[in-house]
């Protein structure tokens, strides 16, 4: 049978509950770089045919569900830098940039519901955590697209300023070429220090 995307969006629009965010984080398993999570409250009826879990998009169709998620939607987004990461871990982190992406949704709407990938969080509204949430919910696929795309573009940025890492690529996580690079070429700001390959190499570094 296949997976009705709209059944928990539905069952709520049936309560008489429109205002329903969808939430979903990428970015905790890189090296480099930031958490980023989106909230994403859909129109009531929105279709895009397709739409499901990033990582089962192409990079091109993601960018095209991107654009027009952004412009069909109210949408926030939360990033919390390898800074906090490695202060409070890559658990903590994600749950506070899934909480400043609801929080910059609700200076735009009055949310009534939050449907979250996995995660709990500690809401004054309802909330509906769901194991593989962004490949049973519209809302969550449509989040996990915004903040996948979101934090690439980040990458592409940081890969224009150190073109020898293939951050382009590998998007920050940890690849073999990835970790030959930072061997051959060293570390660069915005690191994960409490990562183990990063951390491997930070005390290579103070043994010799």
């Amino acid at each position: 049978m296949k997976n009705d995307l709209y059944e928990y969006e539905n069952k709520l629009y049936n309560l008489g509950i429109n205002n329903i965010g969808g939430v979903d984080e990428v970015g905790r398993g890189p090296l480099i770089g930031p958490v980023v999570a989106a909230c994403v409250v859909l129109p009531k009826g929105f279709i895009l045919e397709g739409l499901t879990d990033s990582k089962k998009l192409s990079e091109k169709k993601r960018e095209l569900f991107y654009d027009y998620i952004v412009k069909n939607s109210i949408y926030g987004i939360g990033i919390i830098d390898a800074d906090i990461i490695d202060e409070v871990n890559i658990y903590e982190a994600t749950k506070l940039a899934m909480l400043e992406a609801i929080k910059n949704v609700r200076e735009q709407v009055s949310l009534e519901h939050v449907l979250i990938d996995a995660m709990p969080l500690d809401l004054d509204i309802d909330t509906t955590s769901i194991i593989k949430g962004d490949a049973k919910s519209i809302s969550i696929a449509a989040a996990s697209v915004v903040a996948k795309v979101t934090r690439d573009r980040m990458m592409y940025e940081l890969d224009d300023l150190y073109p020898n890492y293939g951050f382009k690529s590998h998007k920050g996580y940890p690849t073999k070429k990835h970790i030959e690079a930072i061997n051959k070429y060293g570390l660069i700001p915005g690191y994960r220090k409490t990562y183990g390959p990063v951390k491997e190499i930070l005390n290579g570094n103070q043994n010799n």
